[in-house]
């Protein structure tokens, strides 16, 4: 799917990987939920390929296969009654009669903005951060994209203290797309957002939002292999302490023992280290002073990063120990995430020569790392590689379940 894939693709594509269901899945579904005879199952998946990228829009009767697969309304799926702002077809965005009419209003006339309407961007974007959590990056980018241009004509129209919330609600969208072209491998596109939204939380005065943005980046430079500017990123955020949360502090902390941990340096990795800790564990007694954006930031997700430190620090017992810990806390919704530290936990499992741990922990998450994180593919392809290099019995089945994760 392209950037420019039309709001209505986006929504169909997200609510078939919000089922987990592959394209061939849906093909059955629209079989079933057909009167009439249907193409080839191949072929249909074609049809539904090109419905989802936006190249064909589905005619009358597909529309009406789809609303029945989904059990769901044109409008929720196709958006054919005129919306405030675009989303996915959520109960919880469902704004009600006055909200309704209060955003729409505003959407006419910027200078109308309220702090109801504010307030309910707010919750929107919050949303559909916890669904992509799910269904990963792909199916949103097109939404929220169209959802910032929203945005940012109501910041625009803000006035007095209300347009500092509006812009910060801005930096939050461009933080949250960066994020999303990162993790959908569109670097050049993620860097350039990530300094939109630094720039728009300064001009917002959120010091909270500028630091974790130096965090995200941080984090960029990490996954790019440049752990010199991961490290220097990481200490550019803590620039802003005194004005943020324990827990943002704790992320620059962790961010920047990251850093240290892929340069190899383990004495100061496992220091910052443990600074993110007593950060974060102080941050967890009062998680209502945290910004939303936080949601996710606990003890039980730093113990997958220090895992994640450990493995470049090539320590796998140790690895083995934070990751298998932390995965243990991750809610199963957090399909993305648990994608990516079970391929980690995998790769520690077969640092140690555990080679069925490795081989059963990687066909757990294949499936899962095919349709929402390609990074987990990446780093799934990498131990398979390693262990049919060694020989390892079993190990081709971590290449066949990715190969059949496409279908």
């Amino acid at each position: 799917m392209t950037d420019h894939a039309p709001v209505w693709a986006a929504r169909l594509l997200a609510a078939r990987t919000a089922r987990s269901w592959s394209q061939r899945d849906l093909a059955r579904e629209l079989v079933r939920a057909s009167d009439k005879p249907l193409p080839e199952l191949d072929s249909l998946i074609r049809r539904i390929r090109g419905h989802e990228t936006g190249e064909h829009r589905p005619d009358a009767f597909y529309t009406n296969l789809y609303c029945a697969a989904f059990n769901a309304t044109e409008d929720q799926l196709f958006g054919t009654t005129t919306k405030p702002v675009p989303a996915l077809a959520l109960p919880s965005l469902a704004p009600d009669p006055d909200l309704y009419e209060r955003v729409t209003r505003a959407i006419q006339q910027p200078r109308r903005v309220d702090l109801q309407t504010v307030q309910w961007l707010e919750h929107c974007l919050a949303e559909h951060r916890r669904v992509e959590d799910t269904i990963g990056s792909r199916p949103l980018l097109p939404i929220v994209h169209a959802q910032l241009s929203t945005v940012a004509d109501l910041a625009r129209g803000a006035r007095g203290a209300l347009a500092d919330r509006a812009i910060a609600v801005l930096a939050q969208y461009a933080q949250f797309i960066a994020w999303m072209c990162h993790d959908s491998r569109q670097s050049a596109a993620a860097l350039a957002w990530y300094d939109r939204s630094h720039a728009w939380a300064i001009e917002a005065g959120d010091a909270c939002l500028a630091s974790t943005t130096l965090n995200m980046r941080a984090h960029q430079a990490w996954s790019l292999g440049d752990p010199h500017l991961c490290v220097r990123l990481a200490e550019a955020s803590r620039w802003h302490d005194g004005r943020t949360t324990y827990g943002v502090q704790g992320m620059a902390a962790q961010m920047a023992g990251r850093g240290h941990a892929q340069m190899g340096e383990a004495n100061q990795a496992r220091t910052q280290l443990a600074e993110a800790e007593h950060l974060i564990r102080t941050a967890a007694e009062h998680p209502e002073d945290e910004p939303p954006w936080m949601y996710f930031y606990d003890e039980g997700w730093f113990l997958m990063q220090r895992g994640m430190a450990e493995l470049e620090l090539g320590d796998g017992r140790r690895a083995t120990d934070y990751l298998a810990r932390g995965l243990v806390t991750l809610p199963g919704h957090y399909r993305r995430d648990r994608a990516w530290y079970g391929a980690c936990l995998a790769r520690a499992h077969a640092m140690q020569d555990n080679a069925e741990a490795a081989v059963a922990t990687a066909l757990d998450v294949s499936s899962d790392a095919m349709a929402v994180n390609a990074y987990a593919v990446t780093e799934l392809q990498r131990t398979a590689n390693e262990l049919i290099s060694a020989g390892v019995v079993g190990a081709q089945a971590i290449v066949d379940s990715l190969a059949a994760s496409k279908e």
